[in-house]
C-alpha cells in the first residue's frame, strides 16, 4: 500500500515553490539545487556598483534571499537540509505555490528590462560616479565604443568619460 501511495504522489504535477535563503547565498543555493537535478529559477538583474575608480554592473537577485524551485511537495521538505536554505515560504499554512504564468511574467519582465539597461542614447542624462568629476551630471552628446562625450551644464564643459564610470539617470 505504501508503494502505491508513493507512486501516486510522484505522479502529481511539480509546482513552483519559494525557498528563503540565508543572506547573500542565493547563487550558491541555486548551484547546489541544480547539482541535485532540481529545476530552479533565480531572477537576476544588473545593478551598478560603485568603486573608487569605476562603476561596474553586477548581477544581483531581483528578490533578495529568495530562490524559486520546481519540484514535488514531498521533495520540497527535504531541501531544508541543504546549506544556505533557511525555510520554505508558506501561505495559509501550506508551502506557497507560485503559478507558472507568474514565473513567466517575471522572466518576461527581466527580458524587457535587459534590453533597456545597457543602452545609451544621445541626450540621455547620466551621472559621473567616480573620478575627479564624481557626482556631476551630464547629457550625452556622442557615443563611442568605450567612452561617452558628455556636456556638463554645471561647468559649461564637454568631456569624454569611460562608459564604466557613469550611471544612467532615469
Amino acid at each position: 500500500m505504501a508503494i502505491i501511495n508513493t507512486i501516486i504522489i510522484m505522479k502529481k504535477v511539480e509546482n513552483w515553490y519559494v525557498l528563503y535563503t540565508t543572506s547573500r547565498s542565493e547563487k550558491q543555493v541555486e548551484q547546489r539545487l541544480k547539482q541535485m537535478g532540481i529545476e530552479t529559477f533565480l531572477p537576476l538583474h544588473l545593478s551598478p556598483r560603485r568603486w573608487s575608480d569605476r562603476v561596474k554592473l553586477i548581477e544581483v537577485p531581483l528578490f533578495s534571499s529568495y530562490v524559486f524551485v520546481r519540484t514535488h511537495d514531498i521533495v520540497l521538505r527535504s531541501l531544508l537540509h541543504i546549506q544556505g536554505i533557511s525555510k520554505i515560504v508558506y501561505y495559509d499554512g501550506l508551502p506557497a505555490i507560485v503559478k507558472e504564468k507568474e514565473i513567466e511574467a517575471i522572466r518576461s519582465f527581466l527580458e524587457q528590462a535587459k534590453a533597456h539597461e545597457l543602452m545609451y542614447s544621445v541626450s540621455d542624462k547620466v551621472l559621473i560616479a567616480c573620478g575627479p568629476l564624481k557626482d556631476i551630471s551630464g547629457k550625452i552628446k556622442r557615443i563611442g565604443r568605450t567612452h561617452l562625450l558628455l556636456y556638463l551644464e554645471q561647468l559649461g564643459l564637454i568631456v569624454s568619460v569611460a562608459m564604466d564610470q557613469v550611471i544612467k539617470r532615469i
